[in-house]
């Protein structure tokens, strides 16, 4: 069963049991989908796994970016129903790395590409985001990668 189907079926489980948040949630992330699939149809290409897990990673990081400025306007009850939407995105997606995972994959960027001073920083994110994709969050790659090549 694909991703979107699954979402579907939740969806309808979500319908019966009269559990809002997941229900807005479910809907809004088959909405993406389903946006990006018409995308793709344009280009002649058929949708990925990858496709999808971008999609659902694009709209975790909506959700904490929101979270963090419904934080800074002092508005927990809004940051509370982000990560409600957020923790049911995390359904979905692939098992997020540790930082000491991450740290591995960017110590192997490193030294893979010789890359010795932060003018590098760019040859070494785009090397470890490749390795990383959907698996870690981006912001935590970019601050290890900066870390690492301050460090070097």
């Amino acid at each position: 069963m694909g991703l979107k189907e699954k979402i579907s079926d939740d969806l309808k489980s979500a319908m019966k049991s009269g559990d809002k948040i997941r229900l807005e949630t479910l809907r809004t992330l088959r909405a993406a989908l389903m946006e990006k699939e018409i995308e793709k149809r344009g280009t002649g290409k058929p949708m990925s796994p990858e496709d999808e897990i971008a999609v659902l990673s694009s709209s975790a990081k909506k959700r904490r970016e929101s979270m963090e400025q419904f934080e800074k306007g002092g508005r927990p009850e809004l940051v509370e129903q982000e990560g409600k939407e957020l923790a049911i995105i995390h359904e979905y997606l692939p098992k997020q790395m540790s930082s000491d995972e991450v740290m591995k994959v960017v110590e192997n960027a490193v030294v893979t590409l010789g890359a010795l001073t932060e003018s590098d920083f760019g040859r070494v994110m785009s090397f470890a985001m490749k390795e990383l994709k959907g698996k870690a969050d981006g912001k935590l790659i970019q601050d290890i990668v900066k870390k690492r090549l301050a460090g070097a």
